[in-house]
């Protein structure tokens, strides 16, 4: 097997880097959900020393993420954990944070609303979540090359779609989490930062 390679991850790691750099500055465990290569965990791994790095996704992409990880020879890079959103529980439990890239929209509407609904059990209070990828608003296309990539995503797969940000905010508010910043990213992509709530689940 070749190491795998996505360009669209050499691409967009330096710009996601120069935001979640600022996100998490303290030492955290981070979820990664959807992994892919492993080329994500392996670049911003190196580059914040202070956080310990958990890739996952699905069983398929595993073998391929370890090459990567193998070669980097990173110690703050956590074993990779074969992840979908529909385990209960997920096999990784406890973190600081999550992140993903570019996997909303390759993701069923049933799966996004199960990944919100899993955030709110195990995302901490104050943690964050980080989603990175293109976006709607209003029910509005931000590009026209994201109205013609949305189309090719229903070619591919009819479940596969950009999602609109306020349909999120209705699945997020339910689980006490708030849209804290919407960054605006190249290539008509954006980073959405989630947080919930500090006092999530406290009862008075």
């Amino acid at each position: 097997m070749n190491k795998p390679f996505s360009q669209s991850c050499e691409n967009n790691k330096k710009p996601i880097l120069s935001v979640i750099e600022s996100l998490w500055t303290g030492s955290a465990e981070i979820l990664e959900i959807g992994s892919g290569t492993g080329q994500h965990a392996v670049y911003f791994a190196a580059h914040l020393p202070h956080l310990h790095w958990q890739p996952s996704d699905r069983g398929v992409m595993i073998e391929g993420m370890h090459m990567w990880f193998d070669e980097a020879g990173l110690s703050n890079i956590r074993p990779p954990q074969i992840l979908d959103v529909e385990l209960d529980p997920w096999p990784v439990t406890r973190f600081d944070g999550v992140f993903t890239a570019n996997t909303l929209h390759i993701m069923s509407w049933n799966h996004v609303q199960l990944l919100f609904h899993r955030l709110g059990t195990y995302l901490p209070p104050g943690g964050l979540f980080v989603c990175y990828g293109p976006f709607n608003r209003g029910g509005q296309y931000s590009s026209e090359s994201n109205a013609r990539f949305d189309q090719w995503l229903k070619r591919q797969d009819p479940v596969s779609a950009i999602r609109d940000i306020d349909d999120l905010e209705q699945l997020a508010v339910k689980q006490e989490i708030e849209l804290e910043s919407n960054v605006d990213m190249p290539a008509n992509n954006r980073i959405l930062v989630w947080k919930k709530s500090p006092v999530a689940g406290i009862q008075f």
